[in-house]
């Protein structure tokens, strides 16, 4: 079988690795994948990225970086992604990966005009019949820290979720692509320790990290849709073996 893959776009907080580790480890038992192997790829690193169609699926990570700063590597990513798509690869881009895959087939990424969002948050969908996000509550309980959102959709894109702060938090591309602009990876605990590492910039914002910690719970609406995404995978794999 080919193999999925984790394109990891950067790298947690360091005090949050000394804990629990980083993307990679906790978006890999979430797939609760049991045939295909895994790899991963550091692309901010500038390590080699395989022909797209030798793999089977891929998660493109969160990263500390914005995609509108276009870095090169990022770049470089967002062509192989476009290259992906085109490939009718199973897709899945968290956070940055979502913004990425936006970006790479036409939307637009820029700051939130309603400024940073961080904590333990509510998305509403409107997915009835998709194959990733349609068997979750219409409201997901979800964990998610960003600055940035896709301000516009590619023109083929189909939006399936929203809150009050990113009317763009989740979408399709064709049959095998979805972005989410949050972190269905993450649980309360990983949550804590990025509003702690950020406590500085949301308190200079305006916000209580007190409260925001205070407010982060576990939920299991993440961990349904990245297994359900692993099972998505194997599936067609296994079918086309």
């Amino acid at each position: 079988m080919r193999p999925l893959l984790i394109l990891k776009m950067g790298d947690t907080l360091p005090e949050v690795f000394a804990r629990r580790g980083d993307y990679d480890a906790w978006i890999r038992p979430g797939l609760a994948l049991s045939r295909l192997p895994v790899e991963v790829v550091c692309a901010h690193r500038d390590e080699p990225l395989p022909p797209p169609e030798s793999l089977a699926g891929v998660v493109v990570t969160g990263s500390p970086a914005m995609v509108s700063a276009r870095e090169a590597w990022s770049e470089r990513c967002a062509a192989w992604l476009a290259r992906a798509v085109a490939a009718d690869i199973w897709i899945l881009g968290i956070c940055y990966g979502h913004q990425l895959l936006a970006h790479a087939l036409g939307g637009r990424v820029g700051p939130n005009p309603g400024g940073r969002q961080i904590g333990t948050i509510e998305v509403r969908l409107d997915a009835q019949g998709d194959p990733l996000l349609g068997g979750l509550p219409e409201e997901l309980v979800v964990q998610a820290t960003h600055v940035e959102v896709v301000r516009e959709f590619p023109e083929a894109a189909v939006r399936l979720g929203a809150n009050s702060m990113d009317p763009n938090a989740a979408f399709r591309l064709g049959d095998r692509a979805w972005g989410v602009q949050f972190h269905p990876e993450f649980d309360a605990d990983i949550m804590r320790g990025y509003i702690r590492g950020r406590s500085g910039l949301i308190a200079e914002e305006g916000g209580d990290p007190v409260a925001l910690e205070a407010a982060c719970r576990d939920s299991p609406h993440g961990a349904g849709l990245l297994a359900r995404f692993g099972e998505l995978v194997e599936s067609a794999e296994a079918e086309a073996a």
